[in-house]
């Protein structure tokens, strides 16, 4: 080998074979992403890239803290004098409100005023409009019992036939009692009684409830 070759040589650096150097690299690597200086990358790929492994698991691998139930911020009474575009904002929702189950006889004659509207609807006898004479026979009085309660109660202001009879059968249900009006034709007990039970009926059991 000639002098010149061999000066050559040992001019130009020599590669660095130290282990060590490759070792902290990828330890580097490892620890650090690696920053892309892609213009054209995912901005998504790299935000997902810069991630943890831990955070990229399946959610079921997570153990998940247990979610405590929203309260209900909705209010319970609403101010008559609240306009109705906030009435409609600040009604009871779905949650907190349930609906009034169909009432019975028994509850509408804790109703005084409407029962004694019933009264002075049924109470009459006339020979053209059914009364709570129709009514109590439809229901399976016989006439016997008719004829006394129509002699207990006549020329008493104090007891009602249309009382004693509701009485009677105060487990049915008001539907069932609204069915006697369209049969007998006594639309202006219908009326009454269906404005009852669409109108009055819910905010009454809402306050026993």
């Amino acid at each position: 080998m000639s002098k010149e070759h061999f000066e050559r040589s040992s001019s130009e650096p020599v590669e660095d074979t130290d282990t060590s150097s490759f070792v902290a690299e990828i330890s580097l690597e490892a620890n650090y992403p690696v920053q892309v200086t892609d213009p054209h990358a995912d901005a998504v790929t790299l935000h997902l890239a810069s991630m943890p492994s831990e955070y990229l698991s399946p959610s079921s691998d997570r153990i998940r803290q247990p979610v405590e139930d929203e309260e209900c911020t909705c209010l319970t009474s609403i101010s008559p004098d609240c306009p109705k575009e906030l009435q409609i904002l600040t009604s009871p929702c779905e949650k907190c409100c349930c609906p009034a189950p169909p009432p019975k006889i028994s509850d509408l004659m804790n109703d005084k005023d409407l029962l004694d509207l019933l009264r002075l609807k049924l109470d009459p006898n006339h020979c053209t409009v059914k009364n709570w004479k129709n009514f109590a026979s439809r229901w399976g009085m016989s006439y016997d019992e008719l004829t006394l309660l129509e002699h207990r109660t006549q020329g008493s202001l104090s007891l009602s036939p249309t009382q004693e009879f509701l009485l009677r059968y105060n487990q049915k249900t008001v539907t069932e009692l609204t069915e006697l009006c369209r049969i007998y034709q006594r639309i202006d007990v219908l009326r009454l009684l269906q404005g009852w039970i669409e109108k009055v009926w819910p905010s009454r059991w809402q306050e026993t409830h």
